[in-house]
């Protein structure tokens, strides 16, 4: 199986020493930048759009028609700001890769800012992960000193200068409008669009944001070109990207491999389900997708395919739960998560998550009455759709996903607890002693 793993971003992680520049160099680091200097901006978005890369943050938008988007005849400065504000639940694809490999990202920073004429960068980095900040940090002054930032980039008179943002442990700031108020020093709050960044972002100037791993990826399509990035992936999602896999399997990780792998492959990479068990059900990108079931399996993990099955790619982190978790339990902890994490800016979010969780403990304690599940759905219809940003849109995936596949285990909620039902030790990955079960 291991084959089917195509690790290029991840390729170095386990080098000694691989955060180095010097470590980055022997491997062929900034020689894409080299490359991408050397072309027009406009060459460069069109390689870009060529290779057909997709946004890796969850959206897949096409990258190179963002950075296009940017109006050049704006008079005010151009920025290009990275979102490695990673904080969706199940995701730990982004931080591993800026703490084992940051130049990665800082070259992409600077090819993707060339290519959108922008003189001024920001990394948000997730203010929680301290460890990570420092690389990057570390790495951007690396490039300073070697003459890869700053003025007069390896003369060819473009200068840019990139800072280090660290956030404040928001979930909401993952939201790219929420995170340029945030940047600018105001509440993270999502913002009304139309105007959207690319032309009114930051300082109400044109911006390009991109999440990490987008961003990371510019550097080996411009040095492999957009034809060894197309012949990865299916016909509409091409390359290869970073998948979590966590939970109830072996070896939980992150696996590169090209878009449209099964997760019944990712599961065998990582080594199968836990002894003695079988799925239940899974995320395909984190909680804010609607989960499937082990019809799923076998469905190919690319934007196209989880759309046909009613559900996202969204950041490609599967959480996967056996048959001794309990779907109320886990529906109930990913929606206080969404609770605690709303901003407060709109009622239906602000309110209705908060009744979502009221309604949710009655059912895991076994005390919800007779058509409580028709007012659960009921609340969701109220929530979905009508707020700024999509966090209610997730909060509402999780419990109307979890209904329709599992709508039997609630209706038990009328009258048994659920833990009754699934004894939670049973689903626990570690017991009291710290021993994996």
């Amino acid at each position: 199986m291991t084959d089917l793993l195509t690790p290029v971003l991840s390729a170095h992680w386990g080098d000694e020493q691989s955060w180095k520049l010097a470590r980055y160099e022997a491997t062929g680091g900034y020689r894409a930048l080299r490359t991408a200097l050397g072309m027009s901006p406009d060459d460069l978005i069109s390689l870009v759009k060529d290779a057909n890369l997709r946004g890796r943050g969850g959206a897949g938008f096409p990258t190179g028609m963002k950075w296009s988007f940017v109006p050049q005849d704006n008079p005010n400065p151009k920025y290009l700001v990275v979102n490695a504000d990673e904080s969706e639940p199940g995701t730990c694809k982004d931080m591993p890769l800026m703490l084992a490999t940051p130049h990665t990202l800082v070259e992409g920073v600077i090819i993707a800012s060339y290519a959108i004429r922008a003189k001024h960068a920001f990394i948000y980095c997730r203010g929680e992960v301290l460890h990570v900040i420092r690389r990057l940090q570390q790495a951007v002054r690396e490039a300073y000193a070697a003459g890869y930032l700053g003025k007069n980039i390896m003369g060819t008179g473009y200068d840019l200068d990139i800072i280090v943002h660290a956030g404040a442990g928001a979930y909401i700031c993952g939201e790219e409008t929420a995170l340029l108020d945030s940047l600018e020093g105001r509440r993270g709050q999502p913002r009304l669009r139309p105007p959207f960044p690319a032309v009114a972002g930051l300082y109400a100037s044109p911006t390009v944001i991109n999440n990490v791993e987008s961003i990371a990826s510019v550097p080996s399509i411009v040095a492999n070109g957009a034809a060894w990035f197309q012949s990865m992936g299916t016909e509409k999602s091409k390359g290869m990207t970073l998948y979590s896999v966590s939970g109830h399997v072996r070896t939980p990780g992150q696996f590169e491999a090209p878009m449209g792998i099964t997760l019944r492959q990712l599961i065998e990479l990582g080594g199968g389900m836990r002894e003695g068990h079988e799925l239940k059900f899974f995320t395909p990108g984190g909680s804010s997708t609607p989960i499937l079931t082990a019809e799923g399996l076998d469905l190919p993990l690319d934007y196209e395919s989880m759309a046909g099955a009613g559900t996202m790619l969204g950041t490609k982190a599967l959480q996967v739960f056996d048959e001794t978790t309990s779907v109320v339990r886990t529906t109930l902890r990913f929606v206080e998560f969404y609770k605690h994490e709303s901003c407060g800016k709109c009622t239906p979010c602000r309110e209705g998550s908060w009744w979502l969780v009221q309604l949710l403990m009655k059912f895991e304690a076994g005390t919800a009455q007779e058509g409580d599940v028709e007012k659960l759905l009921d609340l969701c219809d109220n929530i979905g759709g009508r707020s700024f940003c999509a966090l209610a849109d997730g909060a509402v995936a999780c419990v109307t996903s979890a209904v329709r596949h599992f709508r039997a285990e609630f209706e038990l909620g009328y009258h048994t607890p659920a833990w009754e039902l699934f004894p939670y030790e049973k689903s626990a990955l570690f017991t009291t002693e710290g021993d994996a079960r």
